[in-house]
């Protein structure tokens, strides 16, 4: 062999070795970059999975501290109630004393309207 073949050879070994890296380094990025895709697809499926769960557990939380609120209302005005009725009461019994006064004291000192 003669020296230019020599370097011939050697430029078309080096060519096809660059070739063959620069094919297997892209056929390399490409893989990670599927593989990375699907993992992000993945993770992605995964937090709308917990949001979906939280979300429907903060909605059944709100749903119970409503029905409490909504429980604690009701025994308030049922409260309201009995505390307006036995106001009214004292109120007629302050009217029955006052009148009960009114008519003692026409009876004791003789006072005419």
């Amino acid at each position: 062999m003669t020296e230019p073949q020599v370097w011939t050879l050697i430029g078309v070994f080096a060519t096809a070795t660059f070739g063959t890296i620069t094919l297997i380094s892209s056929l390399f990025v490409r893989v990670i970059r599927t593989e990375i895709g699907g993992l992000r697809g993945e993770v992605m499926g995964e937090i709308g999975g917990l949001r979906g769960e939280l979300t429907g557990e903060i909605g059944g939380l709100r749903g119970e501290v409503m029905g409490e609120i909504g429980g604690l209302r009701g025994e308030i005005n049922g409260l309201r109630g009995e505390m307006n009725a036995r106001f009214e009461a004292v109120d007629r019994r302050f009217d029955y004393l006052d009148r009960d006064v009114q008519a003692l004291t026409k009876h004791v000192f003789g006072t005419r309207d």
